[in-house]
């Protein structure tokens, strides 16, 4: 029965983002830097923070800096937490047709719960994001879900699996007129050194209504 329901858990997860990748009109390839870490306090209460670095390009032309902090609280064993969090945005957005650009800043405050479960050895998170976005003089509001999936390509006798592969989907909706704001596809191959270090290396889609672009993401999870 668990296998059953992973199985029916992919499926839609397939059936409902990869035709809509197909419809992006534009696409052009960038690269992110992403740290996440993860400050445990105590059995119950954690630090988070992040810091990404996107690139239009490979790496050298800024599109966007992320800084995010948020403080956590574990409501069970099975670390399903709740998270008050705080987020930095500087876009660099070109002018259109030109090669200038204009510097946005956005202040985020959030709330999100993330669950996690294991289907066999396969590993499922869920997160549920609700963003509050002060951009320059707007306020808008925005709602995330993110499914992951963490599949080990190794296992050893002592349960540690330090190869594995990584999917997630996440998308963005939008409390206004126009709810569907993007969704993103992601598929990455990662390596696990530690219970304190793990790094990442995928291939990531971004799209919206009529526009897409496609991402390499290099990632490193630090807890300590």
């Amino acid at each position: 029965m668990k296998y059953l329901k992973l199985i029916s858990i992919v499926t839609l997860f397939l059936t409902l983002v990869f035709p809509k990748t197909a419809l992006a009109q534009e696409s052009n390839l960038g690269n992110w830097l992403i740290y996440i870490g993860n400050k445990k306090l105590n059995e119950k209460w954690n630090i988070h923070n992040e810091v990404q670095y996107r690139n239009y390009d490979a790496i050298g032309d800024l599109e966007q800096l992320l800084l995010r902090t948020g403080l956590g609280y574990n409501l069970s064993e099975n670390n399903d937490n709740i998270l008050l969090g705080y987020g930095y945005i500087l876009s660099e957005n070109y002018i259109d047709n030109t090669t200038d650009k204009i510097s946005v800043e956005e202040h985020r405050i959030f709330q999100q719960f993330t669950t996690k479960q294991n289907v066999g050895k396969v590993g499922l998170s869920h997160r549920y994001r609700f963003e509050q976005r002060f951009v320059e003089d707007d306020f808008k509001m925005r709602f995330r879900y993110f499914l992951g999936i963490k599949i080990p390509l190794q296992y050893k006798e002592d349960h540690k699996n330090p190869l594995y592969l990584s999917a997630y989907n996440e998308i963005f909706l939008n409390t206004e007129t126009s709810v569907f704001d993007r969704n993103r596809v992601y598929g990455g191959l990662g390596y696990e050194f530690s219970k304190a270090l793990r790094l990442e290396l995928g291939y990531m889609n971004q799209f919206f209504e009529t526009s897409g672009r496609d991402q390499v993401n290099i990632i490193a999870f630090v807890n300590f």
